[in-house]
């Protein structure tokens, strides 16, 4: 099974370089974030159309998650981040897909910080933590995939002290993501691949992408029941490099 995690920055308007890494890739299970699209505007039938179910949930402007699979049924569990009745940011996703159950996230940015958005952001994660403890307990083969808005050490970020003041590398935000590793979580890109930058996002600004000037915040953790079924990890990079492309690369994964 190839899964793969992808935060296309508006599934509408980077439909077609959707579709195209879809048709070249062939993965089997999909983690979409920043839909940036209402509900009943997902392109359902054009994904359809190339062989793949979807079950979303859409929001008009920002967020928005979807889970998409090729030859398989999507028995979706959640469509919301328990432990909190208030949040209505469409940012998690979890279903049963083939024996193996798919959470998709998109935590929050959380700049500026320090804030509210800063505040929103640890709130989350914190409740993310919760609730990846229970699938933990509960002994299911499950695979936490999305946009963590994480950089989890200074190796996944080019040398810069650019970033320093943002919000996707405070210690805070890093402390969440290690304690998700302490629970028992692997990180599936650093299990395969422990010294290498391996970068999934690169600003628009400043031609990071051509100075591979990169940061790692698009994960793969995989319960201990899936880890010793991991083959290979990687990043397409080259979808980045596409014309009008997302600010981020599609992550991915294969289980045997």
């Amino acid at each position: 099974m190839k899964i793969a995690t992808f935060n296309v920055n508006n599934v509408n308007k980077r439909l077609p370089n959707l579709l195209a890494w879809l048709k070249s890739s062939k993965p089997d299970v999909v983690c979409l974030q920043e839909l940036k699209a209402a509900q009943s505007e997902f392109p359902e039938g054009a994904l359809g159309k190339a062989g793949y179910a979807a079950e979303w949930v859409g929001q008009k402007t920002w967020n928005g998650v979807a889970i998409l699979a090729r030859k398989s049924e999507i028995v979706v569990t959640r469509r919301s981040l328990p432990g909190d009745a208030n949040d209505n940011q469409s940012r998690y996703i979890e279903a049963a897909i083939g024996g193996v159950l798919i959470a998709c996230v998109y935590a929050p940015n959380g700049n500026p910080q320090p804030g509210p958005k800063f505040d929103y952001k640890l709130a989350w994660l914190k409740r993310l933590n919760a609730h990846a403890g229970k699938l933990l307990k509960s002994g299911a083969p499950a695979v936490i995939a999305g946009d963590f808005n994480v950089v989890p050490t200074p190796n996944d970020i080019y040398p810069t002290k650019s970033w320093d003041k943002d919000a996707l590398v405070q210690p805070e935000g890093r402390a969440a993501f290690a304690k998700l590793l302490k629970q028992g979580w692997a990180d599936a890109l650093r299990e395969c691949h422990p010294d290498e930058p391996m970068y999934t996002f690169w600003s628009y600004w400043r031609n990071r992408f051509e100075r591979d000037a990169g940061l790692r915040i698009d994960h793969l953790l995989l319960s201990p029941a899936l880890r010793p079924h991991l083959q290979k990890a990687g990043v397409y990079r080259a979808v980045r490099g596409k014309p009008d492309p997302s600010d981020h690369a599609p992550a991915w994964i294969t289980l045997k």
